[in-house]
């Protein structure tokens, strides 16, 4: 049975914002050892996206907005693009 291109995309996405949760909240915490190693893989990962949000969103203080506008906009995508990929 051959998996649709929306349902590939949808979980990519899905998947995406799950790392961006994790990198979250491991920031949150100090790390050392081999989950130093995660974070710098994640940050690696996560950082160029987030990145574009932070030049956009202004800074609120100690508290970053980016990550929660960064996965709305990954729930716009999956809301309004994804149903409309062909197969």
């Amino acid at each position: 049975m051959p998996v649709s291109l929306q349902v590939v995309v949808n979980a990519a996405l899905n998947f995406y914002s799950l790392l961006i949760i994790v990198y979250v909240l491991m920031s949150w915490f100090p790390v050392s050892g081999v989950l130093e190693d995660v974070y710098r893989v994640l940050a690696s990962v996560v950082e160029p996206y987030l990145g574009l949000f932070r030049r956009i969103v202004p800074n609120m203080g100690a508290l970053d907005f980016s990550p929660f506008v960064a996965i709305l906009v990954l729930w716009a995508v999956r809301v309004f693009v994804v149903p409309y990929i062909p197969f």
